[in-house]
């Protein structure tokens, strides 16, 4: 008998080598789909980012134009603390005038 016998060399002929080409094809073309998918991703992504960076600079730019600047709250701070004070000064002489009429009224 040879060691490789009739059958055997058949088998592999017919079988296995078109298996084994039919299963590196499939991982060849599996490996193929793979990589253009993440070419896809990859492109946008990039898309995506770039959108997300115009958006950004146009909320900064929006932020920019349309809110107080620091001196502007600096300045509206400083009035509503002299307001503040002028409102506390008016109530402790009202609070000093009701100890007065509450002394007089207990003696």
């Amino acid at each position: 008998m040879n060691l490789f016998s009739q059958d055997f060399v058949w088998w592999i002929t017919v079988i296995d080598l078109p298996a084994m080409a039919g299963l590196f094809w499939l991982i060849w073309r599996t490996r193929q789909d793979s990589q253009n998918a993440v070419d896809h991703l990859q492109v946008m992504l990039d898309r995506r980012s770039e959108q997300f960076r115009d958006a950004l600079s146009g909320f900064k730019l929006e932020v920019a134009k349309t809110y107080a600047s620091h001196t502007d709250l600096r300045d509206l701070e400083t009035r509503l603390v002299n307001h503040l004070l002028r409102i506390e000064s008016k109530l402790d002489v009202t609070a000093l005038k009701a100890e007065a009429v509450k002394a007089k009224i207990d003696s």
